[in-house]
């Protein structure tokens, strides 16, 4: 307990010397302060506003989450038609055998249907190979890190049954 009382006694004591010595007058022959004036600034200019200049660099303000698997720059329009569809978003609902070949059944998510043969491009892919059981694509890969450009997404008639 005298530790503590001891211990606020001085603190008291530096504190009073402390303000002391920042209330001292001027010492004799010392030159009194002079009032400064405030310093010149030029007036403020308007702001601009924020402009970005990438100079080649990718802008950090657009996000990177999905940009992957369109393979174009966020908010540019997709073609209309079977040219703007992914091959994720897409479902084959059947297969028909022609003179030429087999014709597969696409569904969109907007419900439309669509026919394509072998060698026809999606947005991010060709048509490999159409079967009685399958369709197969070749979907463009636009991960830089990846090794592999192309994978084979193969796509049954009738999803219950699986893939291959």
């Amino acid at each position: 307990m005298k530790l503590i009382k001891m211990v606020a006694v001085g603190i008291f004591l530096l504190g009073a010397v402390w303000g002391a010595r920042a209330q001292q007058p001027p010492a004799p022959g010392a030159k009194p302060a002079q009032p400064q004036a405030p310093a010149q600034q030029p007036p403020p200019t308007p702001d601009p506003g924020y402009t970005y200049n990438p100079d080649g660099r990718r802008d950090p303000f657009v996000s990177l989450v999905g940009r992957g698997e369109t393979g174009s720059a966020p908010g540019l329009p997709r073609p209309t038609g079977i040219g703007g569809l992914l091959i994720g978003e897409v479902n084959v609902k059947g297969v028909i055998r022609d003179r030429e070949g087999f014709l597969a059944l696409l569904q969109a998510p907007d419900n439309k249907t669509y026919t394509v043969r072998v060698g026809d491009r999606l947005f991010d892919g060709t048509v490999k190979s159409i079967n009685q059981e399958k369709v197969v694509f070749s979907q463009n890969v636009n991960d830089p890190l990846s090794l592999v450009k192309q994978r084979e997404v193969p796509k049954p008639v009738r999803p219950g049954e699986g893939r291959g």
